[in-house]
């Protein structure tokens, strides 16, 4: 039976504090660049440069960051009629496969408020 303490996401995310130190500090430099490039207001606002890092994720089929980008997007005021349309658009180009990947983050988006846990931060 799987630890009831592991990180929603992906238990791998468990290991982000040890990470960040084994991969001299790389990882570290990467989440600062999230938070300045895609959480913060430019031209672009964070609610949809959040949408773009959700659907950069499914075409990457990465689970934890569709999860992820998925609440953070929620969180920033993406509405589910703005996320059907970013879906169409992602299973359109995806098929069969994107289809499904589009299916999962619809499935998080959904379900914003059991996912908490943060992705790729160090608690």
């Amino acid at each position: 039976m799987p630890n009831s303490k592991q990180n929603p996401l992906d238990p791998a995310l468990d290991s982000m504090k040890d990470f960040f130190k084994a991969s001299k500090k790389s990882a570290s430099a990467i989440l600062k660049m999230r938070q300045d490039i895609i959480f913060s207001e430019g031209i672009l606002s964070s609610k949809i440069k959040a949408a773009m890092a959700l659907v950069w994720s499914i075409s990457a089929k990465c689970d934890p960051c569709l999860k992820y980008y998925a609440v953070k997007a929620k969180e920033m005021g993406l509405t589910e009629e703005e996320l059907g349309e970013l879906l169409a658009v992602g299973s359109t180009m995806g098929g069969c496969v994107g289809e499904m990947w589009c299916l999962k983050a619809y499935h998080a988006f959904k379900h914003a408020d059991e996912l908490t846990e943060a992705c790729c931060e160090v608690h």
